[in-house]
């Protein structure tokens, strides 16, 4: 970081709104600052998406000032002291002092406002986000040093780090992921704390942690936010699965870090996103989150053999349905767990293309499989490779080339990105007599496999299909009702 910004700087990289808004609250004989994750973002050099203000006003006050100056106004946090409004393509949230206290138990807090700026920055989480900018002036205020922690890359809280986390232990969390999304470190201190207070992230709720989780996993270092929570404890709490691929060493049966590797594959996964008019764009969580959690099926199934091997046979389905266990406790919505839990799944199918090859069949296969998951599953399965043995690498590296080149040629010759039977649902029905039902669906995927089996068939001879397996059906001699 440079020294900090002037004050004419500073008013060159803030919007209009803020003077605007500022205007209006001395006007009306209150203070205004800008405060926290902006003002941290200004010195960064970073675009926060939030513009937050603290003031003296009331949040009745509050509303006195922007009424007939704001297009929409939100009361929702009113009790909490947070008035929010929308102004222009800005969304600004305005929140009168505050001297919270905790019920330690719940987490629940105690309003109570307050008359200082600086006593509402000592309940911030951390010192970095405890900075306002009084308004209009420009005054930095920093009563914690954040801007010296900025400079330092380092993450201390405004008081003792044991006060702060009690008072809300997702702060715990929170220094995880700013590790990840700013690339800083956590001062011993804060270190320690986490160490000793990690049961505490037992009393937030599981939506809380997910939050938090899934901003760590999409930030610009998301092996160092995930570093520390296994490092601290909290991942035991929070992410289990993860903790225990540190598998024990044992000197008599070598094999790959798991826990290493999985970091390493998360790193590269992320590598491999593209931007906003590509197929992945970065950050991907789902992509991301599965690069993390693909071996997580290992521990349960690790067997040494007498040869002195290590394997995790089946590995990959056992992983996807922990994932699905640990998403669903951490209530990730269905679509999110389907889709890590699938990539999960797949992740070893490619495995074997290049020694055995694959026939077209298994190529249909593995897209129709995959859906629209293929391209992070191409990634994923890419990012799987952290093999020091660099001809085993670019052995790898050439198969799974050659399988997309394959699949990009069936794909212009089948469409295969849209797989069907050759007869749907009506036709189906039409020629075997048959109404609604069970009956239809089995029919159906009979059907489905003969169009990954032998690519698109002919009318003819995709009815002549349908009539044999008919015939082979318990139901093709009974009497039609």
């Amino acid at each position: 970081m440079q020294q900090l910004p002037a004050p004419a700087a500073l008013q060159r990289a803030l919007p209009g709104v803020v003077f605007d808004l500022a205007a209006r609250f001395t006007a009306a004989g209150h203070e205004l600052s800008l405060v926290g994750g902006p003002v941290r973002d200004l010195f960064l050099g970073r675009v926060s998406p939030d513009l937050d203000f603290t003031t003296d006003a009331t949040p009745e006050q509050t509303l006195e000032v922007v009424s007939g100056w704001a297009d929409a106004v939100w009361e929702i946090g009113r009790e909490f002291g947070t008035i929010a409004f929308r102004v222009g393509g800005e969304t600004i949230e305005v929140t009168t002092y505050r001297a919270e206290a905790y019920d330690p138990e719940s987490r629940k807090p105690v309003v109570a406002f307050g008359s200082s700026l600086e006593d509402d920055l000592y309940r911030r989480d951390f010192a970095m986000n405890a900075m306002a900018l009084r308004l209009p002036q420009l005054e930095l205020v920093d009563p914690f040093g954040g801007y010296t922690d900025l400079e330092a890359g380092v993450i201390r809280t405004p008081g003792a780090p044991a006060s702060s986390f009690s008072d809300d232990p997702l702060r715990m969390m929170r220094a995880a992921r700013f590790a990840s999304q700013l690339g800083m470190d956590v001062h011993d201190d804060v270190r320690r704390a986490m160490v000793d207070m990690a049961e505490r992230i037992a009393i937030i709720s599981a939506e809380r942690v997910r939050d938090e989780l899934v901003k760590l996993i999409c930030g610009d270092a998301p092996r160092a936010g995930v570093d520390l929570l296994v490092d601290t404890g909290l991942a035991e709490k929070v992410l289990p699965e993860v903790s225990a691929l540190k598998l024990e060493t044992d000197e008599h049966h070598r094999h790959k870090d798991v826990y290493q590797h999985s970091l390493q594959v998360l790193e590269q996964a992320a590598g491999l996103e593209t931007d906003a008019d590509g197929p992945v764009p970065a950050p991907d969580f789902v992509l991301r989150f599965a690069a993390l959690m693909h071996d997580v099926g290992k521990p349960a199934t690790r067997r040494f053999e007498s040869n002195g091997a290590v394997t995790f046979r089946h590995h990959d389905v056992v992983g996807s349905k922990l994932v699905k266990k640990r998403m669903r406790a951490l209530r990730f919505d269905n679509d999110t767990i389907k889709a890590v839990a699938r990539l999960v799944e797949l992740h070893m199918r490619f495995y074997g293309y290049g020694e055995a090859g694959w026939t077209d069949s298994a190529v249909r296969r593995y897209v129709n499989d995959a859906d629209d998951l293929l391209e992070r599953l191409h990634r994923l399965t890419r990012s799987d490779v952290t093999t020091r043995n660099r001809r085993k690498a670019e052995r790898l590296a050439h198969a799974y080339d050659d399988l997309e080149r394959r699949i990009a040629e069936l794909a212009e010759e089948e469409e295969l990105a849209a797989v069907r039977p050759d007869l749907d649902g009506e036709a189906i029905m039409a020629l075997l007599g048959i109404r609604p039902g069970p009956l239809v669906g089995r029919a159906y995927r009979h059907m489905l496999e003969l169009r990954l089996d032998h690519g698109p068939l002919e009318r003819e001879r995709a009815e002549a299909e349908l009539r044999a397996w008919w015939a082979e059906q318990p139901e093709a001699a009974e009497p039609a009702e």
